[in-house]
This record gives structure tokens, sequence and C-alpha cells, in this order.
């Protein structure tokens, strides 16, 4: 039997690789743009920035160095210099997808940083699997602009998985819906009619303001933001603002809130501060053909009727008064019941005879 020769003993001693094949190599130097590994074969392997990450920005002396192991996936044998290339990327890119798919059919929630903000949403990425996350499950309202995303680590369940048509499908809207449902079900549990609540103003319309009560949403009618009238609710409220609420009616998952505290109800005192014979101030509100409704105080009207303006006779109330005037006037009928006040200006001036003494 012939002695080997040492260059065939050598070549006998080091594995033969395929393409496909995944081997464990040892770092044995590291440039900016690649990696030059020992994988036990008669010729290195060369592992570039391209084919280590999708970052292009990565500076590859920074995340391995010389000495290190690492496990990669034979691209080409040989490249034709009899350099055999590598990849790490498919390799974490396989494994990712394999964590995705276990992941898809647990339904298990995962976390990881949005690395592109696209036209129709966003996209992470998984150990090097990239997940798709469209602009309509990106969140449970409507999102224009996504571009607040960028670089935020979201949460998500992957609803989708076709690796093979590059189709890894996440969801964030659910989750999202999933938390508020456990919050609106918790806030529902605590409150009931008459509470009084802490909120923030959500939306401001021209009927009501929307308060987040933190689990569900609940409406403030104009009719109920104030004892008195409100002619604009945007006047009054800010979005944002912190505000007490009194819970008002709760019917099915619909919340009516109230401003309208009943220790402040004006009512209350009125029969003192307004009793027949009282002489009042208030402001001219509104007015009609047959009186003029003056405000006393935010949440108490009275009428002044058209008879009792003047011992002069008045046609209609917009001749001699007009809307924002102050008057004086003595209460001629009050009751509480009906929170009716009548007034009388005319009460207040003197007989025709009196009159005629004087001049």
């Amino acid at each position: 039997m012939s002695e080997l020769s040492f260059e065939q003993m050598l070549e006998e001693s080091l594995k033969t690789i395929r393409n496909g094949e995944v081997v464990e190599g040892t770092v044995i130097d590291v440039k900016e743009d690649e990696i030059i590994l020992n994988i036990g074969y008669k010729a290195d392997g060369i592992l570039t920035k391209n084919e280590y990450s999708n970052d292009s920005s990565i500076d590859l002396t920074t995340v391995v160095k010389p000495g290190d192991t690492m496990e990669v996936k034979v691209l080409k044998v040989n490249d034709g210099e009899g350099q055999v290339l590598l990849t790490y990327k498919r390799l974490a890119a396989e494994k990712g997808n394999k964590r995705l798919e276990e992941a898809f059919e647990n339904k298990e929630v995962l976390k990881a940083k949005v690395s592109q903000v696209l036209n129709g949403g966003l996209s992470v990425v998984i150990d090097e699997a990239r997940v798709f996350i469209p602009a309509s499950l990106v969140s449970d309202t409507y999102e224009k602009d996504l571009s607040k995303y960028a670089d935020q680590e979201i949460e998500f369940v992957i609803t989708e998985f076709n690796p093979r048509r590059r189709r890894i499908i996440g969801d964030r809207k659910q989750l999202l819906l999933a938390a508020k449902a456990e919050q609106q079900k918790a806030l529902f549990e605590k409150i009931a009619v008459g509470d009084v609540v802490d909120g923030v103003v959500k939306n401001v319309t021209d009927f009501g303001a929307f308060i987040d009560l933190g689990g569900a949403d609940g409406l403030l009618h104009i009719s109920e933001m104030s004892w008195g009238r409100v002619e604009n609710p945007k006047k009054i409220f800010k979005v944002g603002e912190p505000i007490k609420v009194l819970i008002k009616d709760i019917n099915g998952d619909k919340i009516a809130l109230s401003l309208k505290f009943e220790d402040q109800n004006p009512w209350l005192h009125a029969d003192e501060k307004y009793a027949v014979g009282n002489v009042v101030e208030g402001t001219i509100a509104r007015m009609t053909d047959f009186g003029a409704f003056v405000e006393l105080e935010p949440g108490v009207d009275a009428l002044l009727h058209v008879s009792q303006i003047s011992r002069e006779h008045v046609e209609k109330p917009s001749d001699v008064l007009s809307v924002g005037q102050v008057i004086t006037a003595k209460v001629v009928d009050f009751n509480g019941e009906e929170k009716k006040i009548s007034l009388s200006m005319k009460a207040l001036e003197p007989a025709a005879e009196e009159a005629a003494e004087e001049e």
C-alpha cells in the first residue's frame, strides 16, 4: 500500500461540502464589509455584508470578532476563485420563518421594532424574517400617516403565514380591540348612574363632547354641559383636557354624561332668591311675540310677559327691549315645581295718578 502524501491526507481530513449545507465556522478575519471563516474545508468561507444582514448600514467589525463561531449556510462551493460563498441572513430567515410559523399556529403575541414604514403599512423583522402589517391592521382607528411608528416597538400576532408567496401578515389591530374590550368590561363593572368619574375630552362637536372614561367613551350632550345655556361646546372644551363628569345614564354600551351636579342646581335656593315681591336683575336672553325670557342666573330663566313690560301699551317686546339688555323687574309669580318665574317691569313703574301728581 503506497503511502499517502501529506497533501492527500490533509485533503481527506477536510470534509466535503455541498451548496445549501449548514456548517459551523470560526471567524478568522473581519473587515467592514466581509467576514472570513474557517469552515473546516480546503478553502475559507466568505460572508459578505449583504449576506450577513438586510441592514446596509451595518459595520461587520462591530458584530463579530476573530475567534467567534457562527452557523452559516453554503451558497456556492466555488465562486470561481476557489472560495466558498456563505450566507448568514438566509439561514437566520429560515429559522425566523420557523419561529413565525410556530407563533402563527399558537396565536402568540410577538414584539418587534418597526424596521420600515411603507406606503401600505409597516414592516418588522423577527430573526431576519420579514413580517408585513397592512395599514388597515396597524391600529383600531384609521391612521393616514404611519410615520410615527418608525423605530417604535410594537406588538402583533401573525394572521397569515405563507413564506412561499412571501406573505407573512401581522395584525396589531385585534390586540388593541381585545385590550379595549377588557378595559370596557372593567369600566362597566365599576361605574354606576350617579357616580362622578374622571375623564379626558376626546372629541368636541356642535352637539356635545365625547369623553374618554378609560375603557369607553361617554357623551356629554350640549344640554348637559351647564345649568345655563351653552351656545358652542368648542368654545368651552379642548381635546385632551381632563374633566370630572357625572354619569347620568347607562344604556347598553352607551354612557350619557352630565356636568349638572345637583349640589350646584340653581333651583335649590331659587324660592328664597326669587320669592314673589323680590326685585331682581336679569338679562334678556330671547324674545317672542308674547314676551321676553330673562336669564336671572345660568339655569334660571323667567318670563316677562308683553303685558308686564310697561304701563303703556307695547305691541311686541322687541319694540322696546333688545337681547343682552339688563333689566330690573319684580317677581310676580314663582312655581318651583314647574321651574317657572314670572316678572313684571310694569309693577316697578309709578302708577298713573302718582306720575300725574309729580307733574
